[in-house]
């Protein structure tokens, strides 16, 4: 028996205006991702206005993560082509998802080492304006 619904239910899709709210990224930005390959063409409307799936949204989020965690654009793309390609390139994604949390695994230590020096700097003027304050009020 026939449900009654002749028409299957469409997945939400959402603006260009709500993706950017959502990732932080412009309009532009998100066009330029699409030039550069980065996301692959997303669907139109019949008024030629992007309108982005649930998957594009998620995809967007992966890559934004890639970002902020210091992948060049050129890597991105070539990730980006490998993903577009299928199964048979995961290997090559592990690889470079292997090489780029190494990269950020060297980079956290040293934002760590860092911190540690200016926390010794921040704690030494802490100490010597107390010092300061001390004989400022004895004299």
């Amino acid at each position: 028996m026939a449900d009654g619904n002749a028409h299957p239910q469409r997945e939400p899709t959402l603006t260009i205006t709500q993706v950017a709210e959502r990732t932080g990224l412009s309009p532009d930005a998100l066009r330029y991702y699409e030039r550069a390959g980065l996301i692959e063409r997303v669907g139109r409307t019949t008024g030629n206005q992007r309108r982005y799936a649930a998957a594009n949204l998620a995809w967007l989020e992966f890559l934004l993560r890639l970002r902020e965690t210091g992948m060049s654009i050129s890597n991105m793309q070539h990730y980006a082509q490998l993903r577009a390609v299928g199964d048979a390139t995961v290997a090559d994604r592990l690889a470079m998802l292997r090489e780029h949390r190494r990269d950020l695994t060297e980079r956290i230590h040293s934002l760590r080492r860092n911190a540690t020096a200016l926390d010794n700097k921040i704690n030494r003027y802490e100490e010597l304006l107390d010092q300061q304050s001390e004989t400022d009020v004895l004299a």
